[in-house]
């Protein structure tokens, strides 16, 4: 038997007859046992600092329930519950705290009695129970995993989320305290922790897709025999959480695939004019009419896309904004659409929403990110999207500008970079640019990121990880075979855009 019965681990408890605290002396509150009865003449006589648990009414007169109370007190007992404790006068509440006994309503006396015998006696009944409810709640189906954490909490009557080291994923239920998370301990496979914020017992997840992970259910006020109960309940719900993972993700990649294939029969088509693919537009939710904000998030260097997609997704579904997203290539391709010509402040506020949404994505991904002009409908989302691209292999190249490049900030730059991609530049480009290749790209790598960033030696030796002397040597040798003085800012300009339009772009950038 348990030494003691605590308060909080009472009010925890999902089945406790509606237990509520009414009056008392305040403080953590804990009994030796608890003892059963219809009324306090059943009670006995030496109540050894016990909770006293009556199945009847209180008396209505303010006299004949501080009589109640001084009676309970006088057999030794340290707590009365029962139903309709409320109605307990504001002196009988008084009297109750100078007496140093806990006044509490019950709604179901016998279920209190039930959960206070699991806590004291019975921890193995305490654990089926949590099983039980773990069983019933998977036995209906779930939508996605968050649904089914909704349909655990509902049933354990606790917190559910689903955890990594870094945070929490998903959770139903209630919050995960930031302390309480940060006591989990993720390597052993079950985990109990209680600090003062709270109670939470933990499951490694064993999933094949995703390392790190665990189930934990948490509370406010757990105890012992409850946090070891829920680690069992967890085990039991974990192999469950780990199928809806498996699921999902596959759910998603379906999802991902066949957008990105919309997406791209969208720009594919250009001018055309689709009605089937119109339609299918509609049914995800993308409309073509209105005002559209392109921007795209392109990697700069292997990336899970997919990954980055629902990254992006939960970003994009934080903002106030009707926005969408679909991988493509070799990143995310997304859009912001207005229904109205938005105002200019509208708008900053949107590129400004894309920032901070760059700046999510590279704390997880090395990635660089462009935005488009605001453009209106099916032709202007298609513009909007090819700027944002443009941007993107822009920003890929800027470190200065933290890799991310709004294409109505480039001005001139804007129209340059639209000439070095046409059929008549390119030729010449590669006729100025001919004595460089022929020595391999060594020389070629050097030129381009020396120009890059704005002639500058040092700047140009740390990103390439290069010795200052020898990106001098370089430069000055890429002078010497083309012949030309890149000091002259006419002559550097047209080195640079021809070292541009050379430039190899990954498919899908």
């Amino acid at each position: 038997m348990s030494p003691q019965l605590d308060l909080g681990a009472l009010l925890a408890h999902p089945a406790n007859g509606g237990l509520r605290a009414v009056a008392g002396p305040g403080g953590t509150a804990a009994w030796r046992d608890m003892v059963v009865a219809a009324d306090e003449s059943a009670l006995p006589a030496d109540g050894d600092g016990a909770l006293a648990v009556l199945t009847s009414a209180p008396p209505p007169a303010s006299w004949q329930q501080d009589a109640l109370l001084r009676r309970v007190r006088d057999r030794g007992f340290r707590a009365l519950a029962l139903p309709g404790a409320e109605v307990f006068g504001g002196g009988s509440r008084i009297l109750a705290a100078r007496l140093g006994i806990d006044l509490l309503a019950a709604d179901d006396p016998i279920a209190l009695a039930r959960a206070g015998w699991e806590l004291l006696e019975a921890r193995d009944a305490l654990t089926l129970g949590y099983v039980r409810r773990v069983a019933q709640s998977i036995e209906y189906p779930a939508d996605n995993l968050a649904d089914l954490l909704r349909h655990l909490s509902a049933s354990v009557g606790h917190g559910v989320a689903l955890i990594d080291a870094e945070g929490v994923l998903l959770q139903a239920g209630g919050r995960l305290p930031e302390d309480v998370h940060a006591a989990i301990d993720f390597g052993p496979w079950l985990d109990t922790v209680s600090v003062d914020a709270g109670a939470a017992a933990s499951v490694h997840v064993d999933s094949p897709s995703r390392a790190g992970l665990r189930l934990a259910v948490f509370g406010h006020g757990l105890g012992p025999q409850q946090l070891s109960a829920l680690a069992v309940a967890a085990e039991v719900a974990m192999p469950a959480v780990a199928a809806r993972i498996l699921i999902d993700e596959v759910a998603d990649v379906n999802d991902a695939a066949v957008a990105s294939g919309l997406l791209r029969d969208f720009l594919e088509e250009r001018d055309s004019r689709d009605t089937e693919l119109e339609q299918r537009m509609l049914e995800r939710g993308w409309r073509t009419a209105g005002y559209h904000l392109g921007f795209r998030i392109v990697g700069r260097g292997r990336v899970d896309t997919l990954q980055l997609l629902r990254l992006v997704t939960r970003e994009l579904a934080a903002l106030p904004v009707d926005s969408h997203a679909a991988t493509s290539g070799r990143g995310v391709t997304g859009w912001i659409s207005f229904s109205a010509p938005p105002s200019p402040g509208r708008v900053e506020e949107a590129v400004a929403a894309v920032r901070a949404l760059h700046t999510a994505a590279r704390r997880v991904f090395n990635v660089a990110t462009g935005v488009g002009t605001l453009e209106s409908g099916s032709a202007g989302l298609i513009a909007t999207i090819d700027g944002a691209a443009d941007a993107a292999r822009i920003a890929a190249s800027r470190s200065a500008t933290g890799w991310f490049v709004r294409i109505d900030a480039l001005g001139l730059e804007q129209l340059l970079l639209s000439w070095t991609e046409s059929d008549t530049f390119v030729p010449a480009a590669e006729s100025l640019l001919a004595p460089l290749v022929a020595r391999g790209p060594e020389l070629m790598e050097t030129l381009t990121a020396y120009l890059d960033h704005e002639s500058g030696i040092a700047a140009t030796a740390d990103a390439l990880g290069l010795h200052r002397n020898t990106v001098s040597a370089r430069v000055a040798r890429a002078q010497e075979l083309l012949g030309l003085d890149l000091a002259d800012s006419e002559t550097r300009l047209a080195v640079h855009l021809a070292c541009r339009a050379l430039r190899p772009r990954p498919n899908g950038a």
